[in-house]
């Protein structure tokens, strides 16, 4: 179960909310990854480039099959979640735990690696247009060898809603709106994640209160936008993410074309983090066994 959310004692106060600030930019780069499927990657091109719990974001995005037809064919992961987000094309997960789902345009997929598991991800069209983002999140070292676990969600159950200049989906978390909350799918993790997908008109405005201790960032990927307000408002031009500083709010306006981003928050771990391509651990100990788990076989083992 998740411990409440911290609320700053200076809401209970009455005193102005403190506005995060864009405090990092971080530009996507090109990338191969999978088959050979084209990506553009921004957290994760490097240890220096993660942002506690986060470990990696990917964007997807072409007309051309070339670009994506060989998918993800079968392997593994261990002690992470990931997180896939269409918004257009059709996927096909499958796992050694039989799971079965299709991922079609405006559906996730919430994926639990835990202690292990071996999947594939594969387009399931041969033309047209493709795309969609994966994070990494990272697992504390008391859950990375808990069951492996998956979850497809299905585009109707992704909540919507209207706002002042736009409009949001909510995959996890809960958007504070004017009328009420409005929940996403996924709660109750440790991390305590948020993951909108917001969509602005020209100079349409996005706030929402955020946790003061969560880590958190956006990824535009459509137009531009403008970061904080008043003396402190910077631009964050499009695939590019843009990392927040602290406080307890984040406000965000369109730029004059519009713009289509992501926004991630979740409370960080601060524990060490051992990485070695799909298995993410404490140690390097814990690596070096996850590694020999794989060869014999035995790494999604009960």
């Amino acid at each position: 179960m998740n411990s409440p959310l911290h609320i700053d004692a200076s809401l209970l106060a009455g005193e102005k909310p403190r506005i995060r600030s864009l405090e990092r930019v971080i530009p996507a780069k090109p990338v191969s990854d999978g088959a050979g499927v084209r990506l553009r990657r921004s957290l994760g091109q490097s240890s220096a480039y993660r942002l506690d719990p986060f470990l990696m974001l990917d964007e997807f995005a072409s007309d051309d099959p070339d670009d994506y037809i060989a998918g993800f064919p079968p392997h593994p992961h261990r002690g992470f979640e990931t997180v896939t987000y269409l918004l257009a094309g059709h996927f096909l997960h499958e796992d050694h735990l039989g799971h079965k789902g299709h991922l079609r345009s405006g559906g996730a997929q919430w994926m639990t690696a835990g202690r292990g598991i071996i999947h594939s991800e594969m387009p399931q069209q041969e033309s047209g247009r493709v795309h969609g983002f994966q994070f990494w999140i990272n697992l504390p070292a008391s859950e990375k060898m808990k069951p492996a676990a998956y979850r497809d969600i299905a585009p109707e159950d992704i909540p919507g809603l209207a706002i002042a200049g736009g409009e949001i989906r909510v995959v996890a978390g809960t958007f504070e709106a004017p009328g009420g909350p409005l929940a996403g799918p996924v709660q109750g993790l440790s991390t305590a994640p948020l993951f909108f997908d917001v969509r602005l008109v020209a100079g349409g405005r996005f706030e929402q209160p955020v946790p003061s201790g969560h880590t958190a960032f956006l990824y535009a990927y459509s137009g531009a936008l403008i970061v904080g307000e008043g003396d402190r408002a910077q631009p964050l031009p499009g695939q590019q993410a843009g990392v927040l500083s602290a406080g307890d709010r984040v406000v965000v306006t369109a730029g004059d074309e519009g713009a289509g981003f992501l926004f991630l928050a979740a409370r960080p771990l601060g524990e060490p983090v051992v990485q070695y391509g799909p298995f993410v651990m404490n140690t390097r100990e814990e690596i070096d066994q996850a590694i020999a788990d794989y060869q014999s076989g035995t790494l999604t083992a009960a």
